[in-house]
């Protein structure tokens, strides 16, 4: 079995504890790392919390060879014209490694910090859908113009353009059949969480329909499903993955046999969400990384 691991570090730490998870993740050989593109983020809201694209910056001056990417960056408070300027700046400074999770964006502190309202499903993926769409056009082209019902841009300019070409990959978070459509026009990748089920058991066979959903969104769209990269996040389900090493191992097992191509983990925090201890994760990456690369 062949896995790519990845790890998110929630943005929750001042930079010098921060910096180390990120240069340990790197030299433990994580493929990717992520951070949370939140304002706030549910009870933690009261707590430190620190800027996912300042985040990604300085981790990106620290690490040598790791992935980088929010999970995810959404439309709740961010603008296609604007965030493109942060992408492409971002993509030029950490060499090409960035990979940008998109998603709807939730209904929590993001969407009403800013004093709007809180969108119901149908329009938020709405917005989603034209968020995504204007992102990806103004990265691969210099001199935007739009008009759209959510968004509106003009002469948008790109210039570099990113470092990566056409520009750099979207890993778009889709559980519904709408969401997955985009998937399959812009996606480099699909990210999911599940469907929320509070046992085991029955979240992984949530996951499955999700997989088979997703086969048939890009068999009608004229994709090949086996060449979409499949990131599971594997913290939504009811029972945190580095519980221990041995049960990590079996999910990413379970994953596998699902066809994704790239689980998700979170580094350990001390109570609340992720709570769990820092020795399961150096466990996981010394013993167990290495054998989940083995063919």
């Amino acid at each position: 079995m062949i896995m790519r691991i990845g790890i998110v570090i929630l943005p929750d730490q001042r930079w010098p504890e921060a910096r180390r998870r990120w240069q340990q993740v790197d030299a433990w050989g994580f493929d990717h790392a992520w951070t949370y593109d939140h304002l706030g983020w549910r009870d933690l809201v009261d707590g430190p919390w620190f800027d996912s694209m300042s985040t990604l910056t300085a981790a990106a001056t620290v690490t040598e060879r790791i992935l980088l990417g929010t999970l995810v960056a959404s439309p709740n408070f961010r603008h296609p014209a604007a965030f493109a300027r942060q992408v492409t700046t971002l993509d030029d400074i950490c060499g090409g490694r960035l990979m940008l999770g998109l998603g709807a964006g939730g209904i929590g502190f993001d969407s009403v910090v800013l004093g709007g309202e809180t969108l119901p499903p149908r329009p938020r993926v709405d917005r989603f859908g034209e968020f995504t769409e204007l992102l990806d056009l103004i990265l691969r082209e210099d001199g935007t113009t739009w008009r759209g019902d959510w968004f509106s841009a003009v002469d948008a300019r790109n210039n570099p353009g990113c470092l990566q070409q056409p520009r750099v990959p979207f890993v778009v978070a889709a559980n519904g059949p709408r969401s997955m459509r985009l998937v399959a026009r812009f996606g480099q990748g699909w990210v999911t969480t599940g469907t929320g089920e509070e046992d085991l058991t029955a979240w992984w066979d949530g996951v499955a329909t999700l997989c088979a959903r997703m086969d048939r969104t890009l068999d009608e769209a004229g994709r090949e499903p086996a060449s979409l990269p499949r990131y599971l996040s594997l913290d939504s389900a009811p029972v945190f993955s580095l519980s221990s090493a041995d049960f990590f191992a079996e999910q990413v097992a379970r994953a596998a046999a699902l066809g994704f191509t790239d689980v998700i983990t979170h580094w350990p925090r001390a109570s609340s969400w992720y709570a769990g201890d820092e020795a399961v994760l150096a466990d996981v990456a010394t013993r167990l990384l290495p054998e989940l690369r083995t063919p």
